[in-house]
């Protein structure tokens, strides 16, 4: 269980990497935060499917107000990322950005769901590393694009929402209060997030932008809604029952690395060396992730709490 969890997470980091280049290519007019609702509309829609005859697709009290914060989460992260992307550097944001493990490793303390690990920090040392080099290659403002201000400070709020994220589903699984079903999970989450992003989207945006939108963009959003959003997150949803919130969010290093394979093919022109110590680096994170899972007993003590993921059941206890 430990390894295939770990393989999802591998698998969602490249398709993750592979959409960067998708939204890249759509139109720049286009409202980001409707679209993002959008997509998430569209996830999940395809999760609906899954609730079929499942008795626990309805959650109690306790499981919707945390739905509602977990999408609060997701509306505060995504939110943050579309006011800010023009307010400050790549290099600073992907400088917050690689702090989301590591507040997912504290917070995951605070509400024990997390073991201490001084292998599992030095592994998210070296995916940070990582991530920031390629950050650094792809950007070539060097250290100077670093700027710490207003916008940065909205943009890591955005950051401890995320790493809330995966914390407070591993908690909330662990008491029951969501369904073992992962695509029940997924759907509500996705729901849930849709309304808050959506509604963020509708006072900052003019809706009137979506018009502006082709029938190729429109096809685009249905894939990222299926694929980079909709699959990711049931990929994701089935992890966080079996590894701790480090080690999910630790994958957050391996998209940009899949973005620069697939620039290279697209630009051979900007291959350099430059790229090579952050992508050596994240390489090692992940491979280092993969052998913790293929020979480690699960992060967290309270494993036995968790059905298997082979076999979901249908119920709530």
């Amino acid at each position: 269980m430990m390894m295939r969890a770990h393989v999802w997470m591998t698998i969602r980091a490249v398709v993750i990497g592979l959409s960067f280049h998708v939204v890249g290519s759509m139109g720049k007019t286009l409202p980001p935060l409707l679209l993002t609702a959008i997509r998430f509309f569209i996830a999940a829609l395809a999760m609906t499917p899954l609730l079929r005859r499942v008795p626990d697709r309805w959650p109690g009290f306790p499981g919707l107000a945390l739905y509602c914060i977990l999408g609060f989460c997701q509306a505060l992260f995504f939110g943050a990322m579309f006011l800010v992307a023009h307010r400050t550097s790549a290099i600073a944001m992907t400088a917050l950005y690689v702090t989301v493990p590591f507040l997912a490793y504290a917070l995951g303390l605070a509400f024990r769901v997390e073991r201490q690990s001084l292998q599992l920090l030095g592994i998210l040392g070296l995916g940070a590393g990582g991530a920031f080099g390629l950050a650094w290659a792809d950007s070539g403002q060097g250290l100077g694009g670093l700027h710490l201000g207003r916008a940065e400070g909205i943009f890591l709020a955005g950051c401890v929402g995320l790493a809330f994220y995966s914390v407070l589903a591993k908690w909330g699984l662990s008491r029951r209060w969501l369904s073992q079903n992962t695509g029940v999970r997924t759907f509500w989450s996705l729901a849930i997030g849709a309304l808050l992003v959506g509604a963020f989207g509708l006072l900052e945006e003019a809706p009137s932008r979506l018009s502006a939108l082709t029938p190729r963009d429109a096809l685009l959003l249905v894939y990222l809604g299926l694929f980079s959003t909709g699959a990711t997150f049931w990929l994701m949803q089935r992890a966080i029952a079996v590894l701790s919130p480090a080690e999910v969010n630790a994958y957050s290093y391996a998209p940009p690395f899949v973005s620069m394979l697939l620039t290279f093919s697209l630009e051979p022109e900007r291959v350099s060396w430059r790229w090579l110590p952050g992508a050596a680096l994240v390489l090692l994170a992940i491979a280092l992730l993969l052998r913790r899972g293929a020979g480690a007993l699960p992060a967290n003590t309270e494993a036995d709490r968790y059905p298997s993921l082979d076999k979901e059941p249908t119920r709530c206890a």
